[in-house]
Order: C-alpha cells, then structure tokens, then sequence
C-alpha cells in the first residue's frame, strides 16, 4: 500500500471526501490518516504532514511525492489508473471542465451551506446567488447525462467528476435541496453509491464536533434532525 491520504472530520470536510471517495469507488488500496480539525480556520498541526496545511493530502510512500490539492490528487491517482477519466475523448473533456468548475465556483452553495453529513437543516428560501448555482447544477448535470447517457456523469462509469460533485450531493441532502427531473436523479444515486454512503456513515459516527463549522452549518436555522443522536 503506497498511499497515505490525509483527510479532516468526514463530517465535515468536502474536500476531503473528494478524493477518498474516488479512491474508494475505484478499489484503489489506501491507508486513511484522519486529522480532526481544531478550532479556529488555520489549522498549524496539519502542516506536518501537508505544505499548504491543508486537508487532503496524498503521500505516495514508492514515489515519495507528496500531492495537496484534492483536484491535483485525482489527476495524480488518474495517471496510474487512467480508468479515473472517461475513457472517450469527448467524455474526457466534459470531466474535466465540470470538474474544474466544480473545484474554482459553486461559491454561494460553498459559502451557504457549508457539507454537515450528520445534519438535515431547513434551508428556507434559496439567495440569488445560491438559486444561480442550483440552476447552474441542473444545467450541468443534465448536459452530462444527455450527451453521454449516464449513469454517471459522464457515461456508464463512476469517474472524477462524480466523485467531485459527492459533497454537492451530501449537501442536498442536508439542507433539502431539490434539482429537477434526471438531474435530481443522478444527485440520488450518487449520494447512494457505496463509496458515498461509506463515508457519510462515518461522518454521522463521529462524536467530535468543531464549533464553527457547526455554526457555519446553522446559521440561525431550523435543524430538521441531527443523524448522529
């Protein structure tokens, strides 16, 4: 096993989940290193183990190369398993872009309600900018299921891209999010892929808690049910 990935509270920790999930999915062996995080938005422990002191963070003990963005970690897992991309070309490019997209925007669903797998919290009303955001993942998933005829994102396999839209599917959950037609399908049966459910399951187990993600997650809502009680 020359993987080491260092992830944050699966409770919370969306870039995390990305690239674990797409290890997970594609049965990829992977030691996880679990780092909860404490207090305050620097988090200086992690810097022992990551450069930007940041989660995730993927060590390859054969390589000895240390990769610390989620996106760059799945590019990296990509070029010892091509079978993490599409293998079409036209299906490949789509992949991509959506990914990066997903990696660079989305801010007001990023910055509105933060990933809680462990709490279902009414949303209320969607913002302009969250409802553009939501429009803008009906758009996107509809696109990826008409041109390359699902189930996945881009065609019949789980890939990168659906592992990067895991957290969108996990957080629709949460705050009751609701796309329309296919795309509120495929949202469905990527929050129901083992991969998915595996890592939601253990974020609803843990007992810590870090009090401004919690109350990043409330703001003042309504908490509908906490899973974890």
């Amino acid at each position: 096993m020359t993987y080491t990935l260092y992830i944050g509270n699966k409770r919370y920790s969306s870039w995390s989940m990305r690239p674990w999930v797409l290890l997970r999915a594609l049965n990829i062996p992977f030691e996880e290193n679990l780092q909860m995080f404490k207090p305050g938005q620097r988090q200086p422990d992690f810097l022992a183990f990551s450069p930007s002191g940041k989660v995730p963070c993927l060590h390859d003990s054969l390589t000895s190369t240390v990769v610390w963005d989620s996106l760059a970690i799945c590019e990296y897992i990509a070029e010892a398993n091509p079978s993490a991309w599409p293998a079409e070309a036209a299906a490949r490019a789509f992949a991509r872009c959506a990914s990066a997209e997903m990696h660079s925007g989305f801010s007001a669903i990023r910055d509105e309600c933060s990933m809680n797998v462990g709490l279902r919290i009414e949303l209320g009303t969607p913002s302009d900018s969250l409802q553009m955001d939501i429009d803008r993942f009906n758009a996107l998933y509809k696109e990826g299921l008409g041109k390359f005829g699902g189930p996945w994102l881009a065609g019949t396999e789980f890939t990168i891209v659906d592992a990067m839209f895991a957290p969108i599917a996990s957080r629709c959950k949460t705050y009751g999010i609701v796309l329309e037609g296919e795309a509120m399908e495929y949202v469905e049966r990527l929050f129901e892929h083992p991969a998915v459910q595996e890592w939601v399951r253990d974020g609803i187990r843990e007992t810590a808690r870090e009090p401004s993600h919690e109350e990043d997650c409330i703001r003042g809502r309504k908490v509908l049910e906490d899973l974890s009680e």
